[in-house]
């Protein structure tokens, strides 16, 4: 499932273990709006947990990488 850009740039800053309000204050949007990106994430690659979206990046990238 491929992620918008957007919503690329959220999972990788909660693969760094940025909260919301985090995510918010280094992407200029509203905590809200961080939240509703990190739930469509969750939704549409089915996970239920922000360290499964780290995990998911992880081995994204390593799949590229080879």
């Amino acid at each position: 499932m491929a992620l918008t850009k957007r919503e690329r740039q959220v999972a990788d800053l909660i693969t760094r273990g940025l909260t919301n309000n985090q995510i918010a204050a280094e992407l200029v949007i509203s905590p809200r709006t961080a939240a509703g990106h990190v739930e469509h994430i969750l939704t549409k690659l089915g996970f239920t947990s922000r360290a499964q979206i780290a995990a998911w990046i992880a081995e994204d990238a390593e799949r590229h990488n080879h």
